[in-house]
This record gives C-alpha cells, structure tokens and sequence, in this order.
C-alpha cells in the first residue's frame, strides 16, 4: 500500500490561506486551536473572542483524549499573549549587555543589521562562526523543525545538538526496543498496575492521571518511583522514595526478585528477546539487600514491589524525564525499560511501558528541514548543553548567536558560564522572543515574536495518537512575527533559494504529512485536518509491534552487543554518579558538598515559561529550598529563614522549607525563576553541564551542593 499523501491542489491551498485570514478578521466567536506547549499531553483548546480579542481560553471537549480539561498555564494563556511586557517592535540594544536597555527600530533595520553582519561574518570568519540556539518553546514543526532550519542550512551555521531535555532517555529505551513508541495511551486505563517512575505527571501530564483513575475505579493500584514526594507521590496508592539516581539498582534489584521467585514470562522471554539467560544470571549480585543500601528503598519494599509487578494482570510504566537527568540517565531509563519483557506485559493490554511515543507521528523532517540546502553538511555540532562553554573557548570563536524558543541564560546548566558567554562584546547576539527574557537582555538585537495563536503551524503529540493544525485566531499584535515568517524573511534577504523561503504554511505541512517511511501516517493530510481540529494517527500497524522493533536483532535487547561496542555494559548495571552518594558510593568531594540537589518543574510553569508572569508567580509563591529535618538541624536551619545553596559553580539564594517529602541528603528547589534585580535565583548556576552516559543529555539533577542560613 502507498502511504504517501499527495499534496492538496494550488486552489485549495488558497482556499486554505483565506479561512486562516476569516478567522482573524471574526471579532466574535468561538474557534478551535493546539496547546503549543512542550508537553505530551497537546491539549485540544477553544479560544473565546470577543471585540476581536481572546478574552478566554477553554479546553476542547471534542477532543477524544484530553476532553475539556486543561492546566493552569493554558487557561492563563491570554494574560501571556496580552501581557503589557511584550515586547511587539523590534529593538537595539543601547546599553551596556545585560543591562535590559533599548531602543525600538524598525524591521528594515533590524534585517539590515542582521544580515549585514551575517554576511560580513561568513566573509572573515566563515558560516560556522554562526550559531542558532533552539528548542521547543513552541512544539509546532513550522516554528521549530521547519523554515528556521532551512536558513541556518542555507546559512552554513554551525550546527547544534539539542540534547537539553529527553535525549539520554530515548537512547536507553532505543537500546532495548528499538523503534521510540511504546503502550497507547487509551490502553493504560485497563491497566491494574500502574508505575509512574521519575515522572510528576500531575503536573507535566494530567490526561495520564485521568486515565489512571479510570483504571483505579476499576481496581488497579498506582505506584510512584521517585526522589520527591511531588503532587503525584501524594496522590499515588504507594510512594516509594529513593535516592537521585539509584534508579537503575532499584529496577535490578526487582529483577533479582522476579528471577528468584519465578515470577518471569519465560515464553515471553524466549521468543521475543535476546539476553535474558544472561540477565538472569546478571541480576543475582543485585540482592534486595544490597539494592536497598544503594537506593534507601528497604529490603521488605523492594521484595514487594516486585511481587506486585510479577503478579499484575497488566501492568504499565510511565517512565518519566527525571531518572534521565543524570550522568548515568541512560542506563537508568534502560533498565526500567526491561521490566515489562520479564513478565510478558506487551502481550498485556494496558501492560507495557511509555517513554515517548512521538515516534507514530513521525512526520517528513527533510521535507521540513531542507538539508539540501547545506553546503556544508560535515559543519561543527555543538552542544546545547555545554553552550557556556562554547562561548567562552578560544579557537575557532562562535561570532553571531541566533537564539528562539529558548531562555539559555535561565535553562542551560552551569548558568554562570553561560552568563559570561553572553556578556562578550564581540559576539553579536539576536533573540527572537515574545519577552526580554534574561537571555534577551544580553541581545544586540531583539526581534517580536508572535504567540502561536497569531499564526499556522502543525502539531503532533509525543502521547497520545492525534495530529493536529493551529491555524490563526488573531492577527499578530504589534509588529511580532512567527518564525515561519522571520526566517522566510531573513532567508529571502540573505538572496537564497527564493522557492524554499517562499513555499506558503499550507505547502509545508503538506510536505511534512508526505513520509512514505511512516505507516501511522496514513490518513493524516492536510485535507484531512482541514475537515477536524484533530486526526488520529492510523494506528493499525501496531497489531505487529513486536515484529517491527528496529533493535539490530529485531527483537527486545536485554543484552545489546551495540551497547558493548559503545564502551558501555551490555546489560543494565548500575553505575554511581560522578557527583553524589548512595549507600555504597561516597566520593571525598561529598565532604564539602554533602547534599544532592534535584530542581524538577514546578506546577506553574513550565522550565522558564510563564515564569515571568504576575499571576503565574503568585500562584507559585517564592522559589523555595526543600530541606530534610535531620539536614535542617544539622545547620540549624528553620523553616522559612533565608538560605544560601552553593558549591564550586555558583551560589542560589531563597527560602527554607523544612519538610520529610524526600529521604534525608537531598535537597529540593522546584522551577526555574527569572532572576531579576538584585535577587540570585537561577538554580542552573549550580548545574553541571557534564554530558550523560547516552546520547550527550543533560546532567542537571546530577548536583551536589552545601546549604547555610544566610
């Protein structure tokens, strides 16, 4: 079967263009659109206008998952889009960087500046000297995945590896399954055993948690994994609290358990994996006993944990972004995604595992990305995590930085080095923001961006099954632009490829539904989005699941020999961090810094998102300190004195909270505040920017710090 879309005719593509023009000339009405939001769940919305302005923001009951129901951040969107802050002209900076001075210019200008300094760079220094700096302040793949990377592929730039967030997890599950899907959604809630691990889906994934309600009314059990009793922990049957990252010892040392008790799908095993004798016999040293001085998790909880997951009728892990965050993250999220082998859960309906299922929406990215574009396909990577770094070294210096849908200075690890990177005189910043963000006060020039209800873009969830279309609800206030339309722009002012800068929203989408190699894709076209807000996903191909897996042996690898070949251990074992404790491992550097510090999402934010905003600031109070009793007395610390966190990296100041919510040696701050004038609250000062055992991720919860009253 030929599961290409074929491109809709030129008429209906203009047809296309004037409904969007319709919907933003309405002045009254009710109209559908996307979250954009970097999270699974891709909310179905209905904005409410009145006078020509969204004056409300509601979910879309029609949409077959996340029904009506949205968080705090959503619903609070149009103080976001209509905030007085907004920066809607463009401007130059005037002032000394990071002052936050500027004066408004217009967009000829603003293009003349940047182009004219991109071509003198690439003139003296060549196109590498250029850097963008991105991720998924906007999930829609025109924005992000789309006309900003066909210009920075006609550009030359140098290129960057956007490894910040999920990279190491997918790598470890990748090393196990292969193809990046796992359990649906829909399915989860006929599960009678459901773990969340590493994850606070209350707040980063609440269609999940109505899901698993609907599986307790049914009877299952809901355990949570983590280093944090979060709003989930609380909300969970059973919290199970472990030190940050143990996580691999504690999955270990439940396999030791289902071995011993016989409590394995050994059909199961023999049919569908390779490695599993070989586990077995792996797993014996990872007695419960000595999993439980590793990770704080006593002997009688690992025994049970295990016996639970061994006797489920189906049981179904929501592996979370947290035990990723590590120097040993990969390895950790590999080894949780073994369990469900052990017991046979894929066969399970409702069983299984989750870490992300972006990969059934999987859309055409060369469509969308146009490497063809770049002369220079070999041009430098680098990371985004080590991006302080990158601006700080000597040979062969980044010149001009490029930086949308991303606050670095807030979000990227070891902020104090970022920071200097950016106070370079001689690097020629531009930010394309809908903020002067910290990031942007460091900018030569910032440039308005538009929300993305002002513009069209396309949707997939990396959840649940359904694409979907944003098409514009009101025009862009002042002068913002999208990216769609900033880098058509730019791309057209630097005198390249006039038919990739040209080529209309509608065409593009087009282009990314045209994925022969995806299956799932089948159905999904523009036509199609055109008729419903949202399109499912052709999901028939995952009766075979099992038979498509893209491991090198086609089957689950327990035991990966690409694993080996990489220099790392076949099969899941544990590895200390380089940074930290457990109860086997106590570097001397814990001397001086005896505490582990976790900064996870708080509920009202989402990473620096929002976090600029009144109302989302007093919804989340203060950033706080969550300390142990025993480590609280310890400095002689009451709940509610000012603190000081340090190590060698930086210093972050706040509140005291004294609280039991974890096991004693870790301390928690949750969100990522905006600094300010004269406050120290950016917890990435404190951060590594080591790069994690697979895939070059993010290391953040890998941190040890002090604690003293202020």
């Amino acid at each position: 079967m030929d599961h290409r879309n074929s491109a809709p005719p030129e008429a209906t593509l203009q047809q296309d263009l004037q409904r969007g023009q319709r919907m933003t000339e309405q002045q009254d009405g009710i109209f559908p659109a996307v979250c954009p939001l970097d999270c699974p769940d891709t909310c179905g919305l209905l904005l409410h206008k009145e006078n020509g302005k969204i004056v409300k923001v509601t979910g879309n009951p029609d949409h077959p998952i996340t029904k009506g129901a949205i968080c705090n951040k959503v619903r609070n969107m149009t103080e976001r889009v209509y905030d007085p802050d907004r920066v809607l002209y463009p401007l130059k900076r005037i002032g000394p960087k990071g002052e936050g001075k500027f004066e408004r210019i217009s967009w000829e200008e603003a293009v003349d500046t940047i182009t004219g300094r991109f071509k003198e760079l690439i003139r003296t220094d060549g196109s590498e000297s250029i850097l963008p700096y991105s991720f998924y302040g906007n999930m829609g793949v025109l924005s992000v995945d789309g006309m900003d990377r066909r210009f920075f592929n006609a550009l030359g730039s140098s290129q960057l590896d956007q490894t910040i967030c999920s990279v190491a997890g997918n790598e470890g599950w990748a090393s196990v399954m292969g193809f990046k899907g796992g359990t649906s959604p829909e399915d989860t809630e006929d599960a009678d055993l459901i773990i969340v691990w590493g994850g606070n889906v209350i707040s980063t994934n609440m269609h999940q948690v109505v899901l698993a309600e609907k599986a307790r009314k049914k009877g299952a059990k809901v355990v949570v994994i983590d280093v944090h009793r979060n709003r989930t922990a609380q909300w969970a049957d059973w919290f199970i609290p472990l030190y940050p990252g143990t996580d691999t010892a504690l999955a270990l040392g439940v396999m030791n358990v289902l071995f011993a008790q016989g409590l394995t799908d050994d059909e199961f095993l023999h049919r569908y994996t390779v490695g599993h004798e070989e586990l077995r016999e792996h797993v014996k040293t990872y007695t419960p006993e000595r999993v439980s001085r590793i990770t704080g998790v006593p002997e009688a909880d690992i025994i049970r944990l295990a016996e639970m997951y061994g006797t489920a009728r189906a049981a179904y892990i929501n592996i979370g972004n947290g035990l990723q965050h590590h120097d040993n993250g990969g390895m950790n999220v590999r080894a949780v995604t073994c369990l469900p082998a052990l017991t046979g859960q894929w066969l399970k309906h409702g069983g299984g595992a989750s870490r992300s299922n972006g990969a059934y929406g999987k859309f055409n990215g060369a469509n969308l990305a146009r490497p063809d574009l770049r002369q220079n396909p070999d041009a430098r990577v680098i990371n985004m995590n080590r991006i302080g770094e990158a601006l700080l070294q000597k040979e062969q210096p980044i010149k001009a930085l490029f930086v949308y849908c991303s606050n670095p200075v807030v979000v990227a690890p070891d902020s104090e080095r970022v920071t200097e990177g950016f106070e370079r005189e001689d690097l020629f910043t531009v930010v394309h923001d809908l903020f002067l963000t910290d990031t942007a006060r460091y900018a030569d020039i910032v440039l308005p961006a538009a929300s993305s209800f002002e513009g069209t873009d396309l949707y997939k969830s990396y959840w649940h099954h359904y694409v979907q279309m944003q098409e514009p609800v009101i025009a862009p206030l002042g002068e913002s632009k999208s990216n769609y339309e900033l880098f058509s722009l730019l791309g057209r002012a630097m005198g390249f490829d006039e038919a990739a800068f040209t080529e209309s929203e509608a065409d593009m989408i087009a282009g990314a539904l045209d994925n022969p190699t995806n299956p799932y894709l089948n159905g999904v076209t523009l036509e199609a989005l055109k008729k419903s807000p949202f399109v499912k996903l052709d999901m028939s191909p995952k009766a075979t699941y099992l038979d498509r897996l893209t491991t090198p042996s086609g089957k689950i690898e327990l035991y990966s020999k690409k694993m080996k070949q990489a220099g790392l251990p076949a099969m899941p074992s544990y590895v200390p961090l380089i940074e930290g404790y457990d109860g086997e491992h106590r570097p001397q550097a814990d001397e001086r810094f005896p505490l582990m510090f976790i900064s996870p999402p708080n509920h009202n934010f989402l990473n620096s998102t929002f976090a600029n905003l009144p109302k989302h600031q007093r919804l989340e109070r203060e950033p706080l300190l969550q300390i142990h009793p025993e480590d609280a007395q310890t400095r002689g610390i009451a709940d509610g004195e000012p603190v000081t966190v340090w190590n060698d990296r930086g210093t972050y100041e706040l509140k005291a909270k004294v609280t039991d919510l974890m096991l004693p040696g870790t301390v928690i701050s949750q969100g990522l505040w905006w600094e300010g004038k004269g406050r120290r609250q950016r917890a990435n000062v404190l951060t590594s920017d080591r790069l994690s055992d697979m895939g070059q991720g993010a290391t953040f919860f890998s941190t040890v710090v002090n604690v003293k009253r202020q």
